[in-house]
């Protein structure tokens, strides 16, 4: 169903780019689509690495990669996939809609806007530029110690990599607290915090984790690279230092990593949730609050990465319960997500499915990850592939799928023109049935004992036929990504012109013009309700009338 709302779409202000106008833009929208296709272009090469490793294991005892390479393929995709392909889509999507979303014209501070995104991209081509310097990095995304100093890497791949993660981490930092800015101060009249869109809430509260958690990482690189060149002993056994402060302070990062990449695509999921059930969300007090009490137990959780290093059964005992604890507030969303579509109009579009997929994938990889927290179970399967399985079925079930569901949902706001949703459903089913075959065979492989990050593995009883059926599953998973992106090229070439509001759509960024211009808006309708544009096409539906 489409608004009764149809503005006109100045279509002329986007017809004559030129290359300077997206070098020198501080226009929102534009450098949040500047981050996705970013994030487009390093998952291409992360995408490309993935096959590579799962060419090499398909098999057993095979030589496709010697094992130096295998290692700086294993380390940069999954770099590539954290840094520079998952945080660059969800904050692309987040600087793109959220100053609509709350009627602003802009973000609060748009020069750092533009200085986040080009500190970040340039930090990820640095980090690229470490092949050329003599190797890439080699000791995994974690790059735990002591493979990370000089003695065990004494290529130049570790340091590129602390320089370009200390880059992107800056651009990230800067964003989240323009983001912050733009939430508290811009919001529409009338709009409090208790009537933001969920995507909204959810970003506020990522951008207060991005700017307590990433510190502790660059604090940790910029340690690390005094190790390296200026022979400092932070992290050298050796020499006085101690290897477990690394995983500590990375993990004291890395954990509320995990909830930087997941609450954007709540948000996102709680967005699509509504508009193709037709109804408000259910609970969105619940979901709220949920988000704040997630955000606080990420810090009181990192220790469950290191359970088996011997910190001791209090320590043990302390950081499984709360590992336990932090599963409460994640269910709470899903339950208000199924009341959100129980007994709602639901419509099968393509950002609907990909959303209802994430509630499968992604209570099966929260019920593996909460195994973890059960410290003998996690000492018989951590470092195998029972944790590469939990880890994809978060980050690709919770993160990616959001960013898909996202790309389909937001598209005609961005291009003014309707993504295919027959190639859309073939890319969904490609990219599910690809999916799970990857991953979920890899459970078994972890219960069977086979450990991760090798580079390849002897003839032992069904290895062989496991790994060739993941590999089969990242083939399809490859296939699905070119059906995606042929039908995006078809769609700008060639595709069906959307009006502002293509879905009849509850929040503030459908009221704008279908494809918005330098100012998102002329005026803003009243803000009684968290349905601000729902009230002003049904008024006599509207949110605020029904004590809201």
């Amino acid at each position: 169903m489409q608004s009764s709302y149809e503005i006109e779409q100045p279509r002329a202000a986007y017809k004559d780019y030129k290359i300077l106008r997206w070098l020198t833009t501080v226009d929102h929208k534009e450098i949040g689509i500047m981050y996705l296709c970013m994030a487009t272009l390093f998952f291409v090469v992360a995408g490309l690495f993935a096959l590579l490793m799962r060419t090499q294991l398909a098999v057993a005892n095979n030589h496709f990669l010697g094992p130096n390479i295998y290692n700086q393929v294993f380390t940069m995709h999954g770099v590539t996939m954290i840094f520079f392909v998952m945080v660059p889509a969800l904050l692309g999507f987040q600087v793109y809609f959220i100053p609509m979303m709350i009627g602003a014209n802009d973000t609060a501070y748009p020069r750092m806007n533009a200085f986040s995104f080009w500190i970040t991209f340039f930090g990820g081509l640095l980090l690229y530029f470490s092949f050329a310097a003599g190797g890439a990095p080699n000791a995994g995304w974690f790059n735990y110690a002591p493979l990370n100093e000089y003695n065990y890497s004494d290529s130049p791949g570790i340091d590129y990599y602390c320089v370009g993660l200390l880059l992107a981490g800056t651009g990230t930092i800067s964003t989240g607290v323009n983001l912050i800015v733009t939430i508290l101060k811009y919001r529409a009249p009338g709009m409090s915090l208790k009537q933001v869109p969920l995507f909204v809430w959810m970003g506020l509260v990522n951008s207060f984790l991005i700017v307590a958690a990433l510190p502790s990482l660059n604090a940790a690189l910029s340690m690390l690279l005094l190790d390296r060149q200026l022979h400092a002993h932070f992290f050298n056994t050796a020499s006085g230092g101690d290897a477990l402060l690394w995983q500590h302070l990375f993990w004291l990062f890395g954990h509320p990593e995990v909830y930087i990449l997941i609450l954007p695509a709540f948000g996102i999921y709680s967005e699509v949730f509504q508009v193709f059930s037709g109804k408000r969300i259910y609970g969105y007090a619940f979901v709220a609050g949920s988000t704040v009490a997630i955000a606080l137990l990420s810090f009181g959780v990192w220790v469950h990465h290191m359970f088996a290093t011997g910190l001791g059964n209090t320590v043990n005992a302390f950081f499984g319960a709360s590992s336990m604890l932090i599963g409460v507030p994640t269910g709470i969303k899903i339950f208000n997500w199924l009341g959100t579509m129980y007994g709602g109009s639901i419509r099968l579009t393509v950002s609907m499915l990909f959303a209802i997929a994430f509630l499968i994938e992604f209570t099966i990889g929260g019920l593996s990850g909460i195994a973890f927290s059960i410290i003998p179970i996690d000492w018989q399967v951590t470092d195998s592939y029972y944790v590469v399985a939990h880890l994809h079925y978060v980050f690709i079930g919770g993160s990616l799928f959001s960013v898909f569901s996202g790309l389909f949902y937001w598209f005609p706001k961005m291009s003014g023109r309707m993504l295919d949703e027959k190639l859309g459903k073939i890319f969904f089913w490609l990219m599910v049935l690809g999916f799970n075959m990857t991953f979920f065979v890899q459970h078994f492989l972890g219960l069977m004992g086979m450990p991760r990050r090798v580079y390849t593995y002897p003839d032992l009883p069904r290895f062989t036929l496991l790994n060739l059926v993941s590999s089969c599953g990242a083939l399809l998973m490859g296939v699905a990504i070119l059906v995606l992106f042929y039908n995006v090229y078809k769609t700008l070439k060639h595709g069906k012109p959307a009006s502002n509001d293509p879905w009849d759509g509850f929040t503030l960024e459908w009221y704008s013009w279908a494809l918005p211009g330098m100012k998102n808006f002329e005026e803003v309708p009243e803000v009684k309700s968290r349905r601000p544009f729902f009230d002003e096409k049904y008024p006599e539906k509207a949110d605020w009338k029904n004590n809201d």
